[in-house]
């Protein structure tokens, strides 16, 4: 059924849940793994000129690697490709979230509603509603310590 599944991190703990989910079902259905980080650039547009981008930049993308590194680390046997991009993530992981790159979207979200989610927003709901493949997410907010397997959720 899937032989290409999207699973995108932002690097934390939390999303580790969302990870082995998605190589659980890349296992099952013998497909490969193309993990994403999206260095999130709209959110340093405002700074001066004069702040050293270079080194700032240079930071973000090391912690994208070891965002990446770590799925693969996670995954084990299964087939990963991984890259580290810039933009918006939301954005962004819609564009990779396309037939003829992936089959289904794995992706964790933290849960937050109310007043939290009006004001910041969810990258993941934001993807549910804009990626032209299926997404299931992974809830992986610190309020519901069950497995994931009992978390996921396609929406």
């Amino acid at each position: 059924m899937y032989d290409r599944i999207l699973v995108p991190t932002d690097g934390s703990t939390e999303v580790e849940a969302a990870v082995e989910y998605a190589a659980e079902l890349a296992r099952r259905h013998d497909a490969r793994l193309r993990s994403i980080y999206v260095i999130n650039t709209a959110s340093y547009g405002g700074l001066p000129m004069e702040t050293a981008w270079e080194g700032i930049s240079d930071a973000l993308k090391e912690e994208g690697q070891a965002a990446v590194e770590r799925v693969e680390e996670l995954v084990g046997d299964v087939p990963v490709e991984t890259a580290v991009l810039e933009g918006s993530p939301s954005r962004t992981i819609v564009e990779e979230a396309t037939p003829d790159r992936c089959d289904l979207v794995v992706m964790g979200t933290h849960g937050r509603g109310g007043i939290d989610r009006l004001l910041l927003g969810s990258v993941a709901e934001r993807v549910v509603r804009c990626a032209q493949v299926p997404v299931l997410t992974i809830n992986v907010g610190q309020e519901h310590p069950e497995s994931a397997d009992a978390r996921a959720t396609a929406e």
